[in-house]
């Protein structure tokens, strides 16, 4: 745990609350930002340590809004994962609520197909975002990025199930490989 207190829980609601408004996308789409703010920013873990709570966030059953609760827990324990949890879905299901209920309400409306089609691309670029922060947060040998290349292309050129290309992955880690 490297904080504790009343102002770090604060600090944490208020980061993860700002963010969670632009998560378009999801979560992941928002993995840049909270790399930034909770390693270079606040300071509060590692570049390499917070590579590996996303990936025990993405190993883990459940919502990539894992990594949030993974980030609150190293920062302020359990009280910092529940803060950050709430903070992080708080906001945005409220906007979500009300959108929707406007969204239907333009059912016929030219510009709702106008946002969709916008709205795509921005959440697929900032996934591609979130991917390229990890990558070079964690490749710092020759074969991990090759490795990282071979992996990303193999889930999106093939039917490959990711949970296969991250074990073998893992296999090539465990062999020195990478």
């Amino acid at each position: 745990m490297n904080g504790s207190g009343g102002d770090v829980l604060l600090e944490l609601a208020w980061r993860f609350a700002s963010l969670s408004l632009f998560a378009i996308g999801g979560i992941n789409a928002l993995l840049p930002e909270i790399q930034r703010i909770v390693v270079d920013v606040e300071r509060w873990m590692s570049a390499p340590d917070f590579v590996e709570l996303f990936a025990l966030a993405q190993l883990a059953p459940g919502p990539n809004a894992m990594i949030v609760a993974l980030v609150g827990w190293k920062v302020a324990g359990i009280p910092g994962a529940l803060v950050s949890t709430a903070a992080v879905c708080g906001p945005s299901s409220v906007v979500c609520y009300l959108a929707v209920k406007g969204w239907d309400r333009m059912r016929t409306s030219k510009w709702r197909a106008i946002v969709q089609q916008a709205l795509a691309p921005i959440a697929i670029g900032l996934v591609f975002a979130s991917g390229y922060t990890l990558a070079r947060t964690a490749d710092h040998t020759p074969g991990a990025f090759v490795l990282t290349a071979i992996a990303a292309a193999a889930i999106a050129f093939t039917r490959v199930n990711p949970v296969w290309v991250l074990g073998a992955a893992a296999l090539c880690g465990i062999a020195g490989l990478a």
